[in-house]
């Protein structure tokens, strides 16, 4: 008997992505709050659907400090996702939702139809300072949800899972599934969002990625990929072929890692405001002028 195989099953064996390009943070201080910039940045515009990082920090506030200068502020047409690394932060926005999130936690809001929020430090912080290190993510939101109902879920440090990826290393699952686990965030559409640390001379294989845009930031320390080094305060831009990622720690690091479907549409972007366009970001000028994004906290 002869076995026939389809072409289409001969070819069954994993590759693994490169290197396109590295994309240093770029300063932009926002008054006394040290922060850089990896994306946008003068080579990319956006990691569809992946739109924007601020990298705030790490830096050490004194004591009677002014705290972090975000007061009530408007946000429509896509999700914000904000990773404490260190320090601790109040979220309060027009939808009734607050809370105090400390180092470890991760804050997942979207903005949806329209939302009035501020990120500001809590009493303790200002009287006493310390240490602050912050993330702020932007995802954007496809056409058909862009006017979502706005939502927020605040997560400490305890109500994310940690889990042994491999010797040395930690995944810290925010949203999506790793070995059968999922993450306490259920992403409108399908992102998988992480943090992970690794000991110096961990390595690490990242699974299942073909046909998806990959976020990859060095938060702190080095890692290496295909033989090809990056440091903290890096964006990696990785090509399109290839369906698993692996990379080593050089010394002990930590990385934002995520992955989503593209969403290929048109992005106007003004401000706060994240739409398909210009008359959509009128519009929504026009509405939170009028208070229909809810009363500032």
């Amino acid at each position: 008997m002869v076995l026939f195989i389809p072409k289409r099953m001969e070819h069954t064996s994993m590759s693994d992505k490169t290197i396109k390009r590295l994309h240093p943070a770029l300063r932009d201080d926002i008054g006394d709050l040290l922060t850089q910039r990896p994306l946008p940045n003068p080579h990319l515009d956006q990691l569809d659907p992946f739109l924007f990082l601020n990298h705030h920090g790490p830096q050490t506030y004194p004591p009677d400090n002014h705290g972090l200068p975000f007061g009530p502020h408007p946000h429509r047409g896509f999700e914000t996702v904000t990773f404490i690394i260190d320090g601790m932060l109040t979220h309060q926005d027009s939808a009734g939702h607050e809370s105090i999130m400390r180092a470890g936690g991760v804050q997942w809001m979207t903005a949806g139809r329209g939302i009035v929020h501020a990120e500001i430090s809590p009493r303790q912080f200002l009287r006493d300072g310390g240490p602050l290190e912050l993330l702020q993510l932007w995802i954007n939101l496809p056409a058909r949800l862009k006017m979502s109902a706005p939502a927020y879920t605040g997560l400490q440090r305890e109500q994310i899972p940690a889990l042994a990826a491999g010797d040395g290393v930690t995944l810290h699952l925010v949203a999506g599934q790793w070995q059968g686990v999922a993450g306490p965030v259920a992403s409108l559409t399908g992102v998988f969002m992480s943090t992970i640390a690794l000991r110096a001379g961990a390595s690490l294989r990242l699974p299942d990625l073909l046909a998806r845009t990959v976020f990859l930031y060095v938060v702190r320390g080095s890692i290496s990929i295909a033989g090809q080094r990056a440091a903290a305060f890096h964006l990696v831009e990785l090509n399109e072929e290839g369906d698993c990622l692996d990379l080593t720690a050089e010394i002990d690091s930590l990385l934002l890692f995520g992955h989503a479907a593209p969403i290929a549409e048109p992005v106007v972007a003004h401000g706060p405001f994240v739409m398909n366009t210009r008359e959509q970001i009128a519009e929504a000028i026009s509405d939170y002028q009028a208070g229909r994004f809810g009363a500032p906290p």
